[in-house]
């Protein structure tokens, strides 16, 4: 028990700023942090070591991330019922800034790794290239180059896919 109190406090300033930064809401970013604590204690048998823990614990914060950003979304698509009252863009508006993030979506899930993660950090997650290199253990050049080469492919593949 101990192992993983040491753990906690050693990392949990790490996993909660990387969540926030996910996130951009504190309240959120805790909850994520707590979740990602509690499936790692539960799941500390598929930890290879082959990464760095810190790794290990952003990549488990990402997944809850983005499990809670697919239930805000099943959420939202029940909402398209109801009217908007004037507030904010309209249905019409949402549904194709929507329609056009699911596309990107899917052109960056078709993206090999490294390519897709690094520019998921780099977009969605708002990482600095430096934050991008001590994730994966590499250096910031490299992380520059990596982020450039995913944006050219998502690019090549957007025009490809409107011809």
């Amino acid at each position: 028990m101990g192992d993983v109190e040491q753990i906690y406090e050693q990392y949990f300033q790490d996993v909660y700023l990387f969540a926030l930064s996910l996130s951009r809401d504190q309240q959120m970013a805790e909850e994520i942090t707590q979740e990602t604590f509690a499936r790692a204690v539960k799941n500390i048998d598929q930890f290879k070591g082959n990464c760095k823990i810190s790794v290990w614990l952003c990549q488990i914060a990402k997944n809850t991330y983005f499990k809670h950003m697919d239930k805000q979304k099943r959420v939202f698509v029940g909402e398209l019922h109801e009217d908007t009252g004037g507030n904010g863009p309209s249905i019409e508006q949402k549904l194709i800034d929507q329609t056009e993030a699911l596309r990107i979506h899917k052109l960056l899930h078709n993206l090999k790794e490294p390519y897709k993660e690094v520019f998921m950090l780099r977009v969605f997650g708002e990482l600095s290239f430096g934050q991008i290199s001590e994730v994966f253990g590499r250096t910031e050049s490299w992380a520059r180059v990596t982020f450039h080469r995913a944006r050219n492919s998502i690019q090549d593949l957007m025009t490809e896919e409107s011809r």
